[in-house]
């Protein structure tokens, strides 16, 4: 799937979730092949309130990138609870709801992120 494509798929998920969602914050995911970050952004003030990202200097010794996927959910719902975030909109991006963001998505659940 060449770039067009993928901006076209990223921009109508993103109007489609826009319109529904007005009153919670947006949950940005983005993958690469070896690491995945995430953060929550304020669409009214254009702000990132929270961010996580595997490119941080973190502690972890699992080198499968589905354990890296749930360290960094866990990160930023502990990070997002500290700031009294829980209701969010998740916005996938350019991604299918598949793998590692499946699993991201669910992890935040899990802890206690609304979405």
């Amino acid at each position: 799937m060449n770039k067009l494509n993928h901006k076209k798929r990223a921009e109508r998920i993103r109007k489609k979730l826009k319109s529904s969602n007005v009153n919670r914050f947006r949950l940005s995911v983005y993958r690469s092949s070896k690491n995945i970050s995430a953060q929550i952004i304020d669409d009214k003030n254009h702000k990132t309130l929270v961010s996580a990202s595997s490119v941080e200097k973190i502690s972890i010794d699992k080198k499968k990138k589905i354990d890296l996927s749930n360290h960094i959910a866990i990160l930023l719902a502990k990070r997002a609870i500290d700031k009294k975030i829980t209701k969010v909109y998740f916005d996938r991006g350019r991604y299918k709801f598949h793998g590692r963001i499946k699993t991201f998505a669910e992890t935040l659940k899990k802890n206690g992120i609304n979405f």
